[in-house]
């Protein structure tokens, strides 16, 4: 009689793939997208839920900014326990409460519940991009074949595409079902992240290691306050920033003390590649969203288009970054791709000096064709760098901080854009918030032209593949 198998035997027994396992990549591009659909999808259903909940924009806005707080801080906590138990449990767990807060919004009374729904989404939709990182690493330790390019670049055409059709998406749906459509699409895509990650994510072997619960509050706490007061800093706020050094001098003192830290900044702090990577990160952030926001806004306003015109026009935008994403998403050509988009960036900002009013629409265009171009190589660029320059061991952390990188430039770009147009969008704070654009993208140049350590981030490094 043969003897019946277990489910983790049979999956033991299975011949693997001897290059990259291509079953992985469904979970992975699925899980991974669900940040960015939520993140956009949101957009077109402020107004009606501000009307079916009788709250102004002000307190609407809390939709859009709890969940980049939740995510901020949860990117890199998620990240550090995928790093400890493997991705397969915190994937599974991070989805589920997708599910879990879809439900959630599609039944709130109160706009307080929908807040905390998108606190929820937030967390879960932490543990499936860090979760996808750390899956391509042991990928390339377990075949001893390091060429996850073709990997990544098809997690980060994934996530612009869903943030190009996240809008017209979630129009649609609450066409269809009204706003609670936005959130309750959530619980079929939760349900097939379940079963894709089920079915396809390998088992791992974890050491029992202690959680640095300490470690990771401080850190939340600093990085909270210090986005509150992003998100509208006044002087009577100064509490917070005095807040987030104080919690930022705790977790420095806690984090250099303790034997297996949340963040190891002994590592971190001797890693200068990955710190500059970072500070790359949150430049190129800051400028692109600081377009998106500046440039959507003086559309409307200094231009007169409607909301609907003003998209189209910034179509090219998406297409270009979307375009050069999969032409260039195989080669890494790291140190290529950050020069190339960061001189992009400083001809698109100085050409957004010269709009008008009264400019041409080609002119329009043009700049949002010049300024998506870096987008879709700077981006690459970053990720593919990261996964270079993190230690295998905390790929996932690592790739979690650099998404919260990636958000504290938005919020840093939203208190521009307050600050440049203070009564509304007109041509004058348009140019202002092109010099501020200007002048992070002739920094992110800066650090980059110099950097020579790019160009020997190569696919034979010996720290990717284990061999060290």
């Amino acid at each position: 009689m043969i003897p019946r198998l277990s489910g983790h035997t049979r999956e033991a027994a299975r011949p693997a793939p001897a290059g990259f396992d291509r079953r992985l990549i469904p979970p992975m591009v699925l899980g991974s997208v669900l940040n960015p659909v939520n993140s956009s999808m949101i957009a077109v259903a402020l107004v009606p839920i501000g009307v079916a909940f009788g709250a102004p924009p002000a307190e609407t806005v809390w939709l859009v900014s709890a969940l980049y707080l939740a995510t901020a801080v949860g990117q890199p906590v998620i990240g550090r326990l995928v790093d400890m138990h493997g991705p397969r449990r915190l994937y599974l767990a991070g989805t589920a409460l997708v599910g879990v807060a879809g439900l959630l919004g599609a039944l709130a009374p109160t706009l307080g519940a929908l807040i905390a729904a998108r606190v929820l989404l937030g967390f879960g939709t932490s543990a499936a991009y860090p979760a996808a990182m750390r899956l391509t690493r042991s990928e390339a330790e377990r075949t001893g074949r390091d060429s996850p390019a073709g990997v990544l670049a098809a997690l980060a055409v994934a996530n612009q595409t869903v943030a190009v059709v996240g809008p017209a998406l979630g129009g649609l749906l609450t066409a269809l079902g009204g706003w609670r459509a936005v959130f309750t699409v959530n619980v079929p895509l939760s349900a097939a992240c379940l079963v894709l990650g089920a079915l396809r994510l390998p088992r791992t072997e974890t050491r029992r290691r202690r959680v640095d619960l300490p470690g990771m509050a401080l850190f939340a706490l600093l990085l909270v306050a210090l986005m509150l007061f992003l998100m509208d800093p006044r002087a009577g706020r100064w509490y917070l920033p005095v807040l987030s050094a104080a919690a930022a001098a705790g977790f420095a003192m806690r984090e250099l003390r303790v034997p297996d830290p949340f963040i190891d900044l002994r590592v971190l702090g001797g890693n200068g590649p990955l710190l500059t990577t970072y500070l790359r990160q949150l430049l190129a952030y800051t400028t692109s969203y600081t377009f998106l926001y500046g440039y959507t806004q003086w559309l409307e306003q200094g231009r007169g288009l409607s909301a609907s015109a003003a998209g189209l026009v910034l179509l090219p935008l998406s297409a270009a970054a979307l375009v050069v994403s999969t032409l260039t998403g195989r080669r890494e050509a790291v140190r290529a791709k950050l020069l190339a988009g960061s001189a992009l960036q400083v001809v698109g900002c100085a050409l957004l000096l010269v709009v008008r009013p009264g400019s041409p629409l080609w002119l329009l265009l043009a700049v949002g064709a010049l300024l998506g171009i870096p987008q879709g190589l700077i981006g690459l660029a970053t990720q593919n760098a990261l996964y270079r320059q993190a230690a295998p061991e905390r790929t996932a952390s690592a790739a979690g901080l650099l998404r919260t990188f990636g958000y504290l430039g938005a919020l840093a770009a939203s208190a521009a854009t307050a600050a440049f147009y203070p009564q509304r969008a007109d041509t004058a704070g348009l140019h202002s918030l092109a010099l501020f654009m200007l002048a992070g993208s002739a920094l992110l140049l800066a650090t980059t032209l110099p950097d020579r350590s790019l160009g020997r981030l190569t696919p034979q490094d010996k720290r990717t593949t284990g061999k060290a």
